[in-house]
This record gives C-alpha cells, sequence and structure tokens, in this order.
C-alpha cells in the first residue's frame, strides 16, 4: 500500500490571548504514512476516531516561562486530547488489532503508541456511539463521577449549586446529585441550555447572563455543596450563601483557563471559607482515580446512557481540519453541547 496523507492539528506558538486557527494551532497534511511497513517498535498504529476539544486545551498552550506545573504543548508537534482510536496494528501483546482505545492521544489521523501507552481498552457492550467516550462516557463523566465521589459527602436535604450545569461535566453532575435525591440548583448561559438542564430534573435553572447569581442563591440557599466551574465573582457570591461547614469543588474552565491579559476579578470574599468553615477541593481526575473508580465507572455509566438514565449534548464536527476553528469557539462558548471531532469512522 502506498503511503497515505496523516493530517494533524499542530501547535503552532504561544498563546498571547483565545487561540487564533491557523496561527496558534493550524491543521496540516504534509505529513504521510506507510500503513503497512511504518516500524512500531513494540508499539501500536492507531486510527483516530474522535477527539475531544475542551477548555483546558488552551491552559496547555502557555509560556512554560508562566506555567510550571502543567504539561504544556510543544511547538511543532500535535496538540494531544482525549481520544478514542481503533488499533490497526499491534506489537503489544496486551492489545491486538481491531481494539478500541481510549487515553490521551495526539490529534493526528493515524499514530503510534509506544509499548508503554497508557490506554484503556473500551469493550462498549451497550453500543453507545463511540463519540460519547471522549465525553459523558470519558475524562468529563469521569470528572463528574470520581470528583463526586471522592470529595461531595452529600447527605440527605443538602442543596448542591452546579455552574455551566449544561456542559458535559456540569451536567452528569446535576444527574448525579438528583440520582441521591438532593435539591439541585444550576446555571448555564442560553435558553436552550436552561430547558436541557430543566429536563435533567434540576430543581432551580436559571440564565446567570439575565438573573443575577447572588439574589438566586439568597432566595434559593444556603449552598451545602457548590461544583465551580466559574471562580470569581460568582465564588463571591456562593461563599456569601453558604451553610455552616460546606463543601466547594473547584474544577477548571474558562474563568480558570482565560488568558493572563483577560482575567476575571478576583475572589474578596476569602475570608468567609474561614468563618463558615468552608472545604475546598481541586482536582484533577486522572491524579485521583483509582483503579476502583475506573472499575465501578465503565460499569456503570455507559449502561446509564444506554438505558436513557444518563442525558448528554454533544456537538459532534466532521473533519480534524475544523479542529482550529472549533478550539476557538470552545473558547468563547458558543459550542452547544460538549465538542467532539469526529476524525473517521468506523
Amino acid at each position: 500500500m502506498a503511503p497515505v496523507k496523516n493530517g494533524r492539528h499542530l501547535f503552532k506558538e504561544i498563546a498571547s490571548g483565545f487561540p487564533e486557527p491557523g496561527k496558534t494551532t493550524a491543521y496540516d497534511e504534509t505529513q504521510t504514512i506507510d500503513l503497512e511497513k511504518v516500524p512500531l517498535k513494540g508499539g501500536m498504529l492507531v486510527k483516530i476516531l474522535y477527539i475531544s476539544i475542551d477548555p483546558y486545551l488552551r491552559f496547555r498552550m502557555r509560556d512554560p516561562k508562566e506555567e510550571k506545573n502543567f504539561p504544556l504543548f510543544k511547538i511543532g508537534e500535535p496538540i494531544d486530547s482525549h481520544a478514542v482510536g481503533r488499533i490497526l496494528r499491534s506489537e503489544n501483546t496486551k492489545y491486538k488489532a481491531g481494539d478500541h482505545v481510549y487515553g490521551r492521544l495526539p490529534q493526528e489521523q493515524y499514530t503510534i503508541l509506544a509499548k508503554d501507552a497508557d490506554v484503556t481498552v473500551i469493550q462498549n457492550e451497550e453500543n453507545i456511539p463511540w463519540s460519547l467516550y471522549v465525553g459523558v462516557a470519558g475524562m468529563p463523566g469521569q470528572t463528574a463521577y470520581v470528583g463526586w465521589r471522592h470529595f461531595a459527602k452529600s447527605k440527605k436535604g443538602d442543596t448542591v449549586f452546579v455552574t455551566t450545569a449544561a456542559g458535559p461535566v456540569g451536567a452528569t453532575v446535576v444527574q448525579i446529585a438528583k440520582a441521591e435525591g438532593l435539591r439541585v440548583i444550576a446555571s448555564a448561559g442560553s435558553k436552550e441550555k436552561v430547558d436541557f438542564v430543566k429536563s435533567l430534573g434540576a430543581d432551580v435553572v436559571f440564565n446567570y447572563k439575565e438573573e443575577d447569581t447572588r439574589k438566586v442563591l439568597q432566595r434559593e440557599g444556603p449552598i451545602d455543596i457548590y461544583w465551580d466551574h466559574v471562580g470569581g465573582e460568582i465564588l463571591d457570591a456562593v461563599l456569601e450563601n453558604t451553610s455552616l461547614g460546606a463543601t466547594i469543588i473547584v474544577r477548571p474552565s474558562l474563568t480558570y483557563s482565560i488568558p493572563s491579559n483577560l482575567t476575571c476579578r478576583p475572589v474578596y470574599r476569602h475570608s468567609l471559607i474561614f468563618e463558615r468553615d468552608i472545604t475546598i477541593y481541586g482536582f484533577r481526575v486522572h491524579v485521583i482515580m483509582s483503579p476502583e473508580d475506573r472499575d465501578s465507572f465503565y460499569k456503570e455509566i455507559p449502561k446509564a446512557i444506554a438505558s436513557g438514565r444518563m442525558r448528554y449534548r454533544e456537538q459532534v464536527t466532521k473533519g480534524l481540519e475544523n479542529a482550529p476553528q472549533v478550539l476557538l469557539d470552545v473558547q468563547l462558548g458558543k459550542n452547544e453541547g460538549k465538542s467532539v471531532i469526529e476524525v473517521a469512522r468506523e
């Protein structure tokens, strides 16, 4: 077989603002690959099917002088994100041709994984769409499931507040909380998103662009558990309206990863953390997720999706060449549901 084009989504330069398509990142198809003869060196050749486009990717485009604790993208190399692919060839006895694997993979049409690559074989016995394994059945769903499992410590009668509740993480948190019988307040940024969150069973849902969050929380609180995707002024409003001993779970968002020249207002009411005995947790799911967490997640969530008990929204864009624009759209909040790129179908 003659070599074929291997399209790639490359990191071109450190971002100083929002990622600019064609400048910060760009699609490139100058590279070719011989699928039958390319050396594997004990690894495996994978055809990428679906890749995830997430807000945190912007954080990995920072200047290395500014960020020392988070893996950054390398200029001239493909950016990577969570993805699902199918193995075409394998020299690794743990994996075989035809297996579907999930992990953090380069954003390119074909990739060679080293023999020690950290990927998970996905059985998909429920036959849900493969794209969901980078969304509600992938890292975003794991973030909600594992974070809640580790830190929420909910009890009957608790009131939970979830921001960005129409996103893949927030929507999953809403549904987990409602399954436990808790009262859920949720915010979203459009009528369509508000309607979606209402359909998940949230008790109070409001458009934060049209209603003042502080007034809503004053009316509907106090808050026992806050799942934070926003920070800044909204976090201040929550601190002012928590119960004694409340829990705040902080996850990265556009606010936290936004460029330094566009930073949000700082938190002023941090003294309330002490006064109200508030516990704050921040986490990265791949750091805290145990093998038991992972096994439990894959036993429960795909089945819940297949049965309709776990609902979701996704926005699938066909073609890796569209990844730079989709990346920008996610930063601007233009996506309607989990953003996924369909690189190839089965």
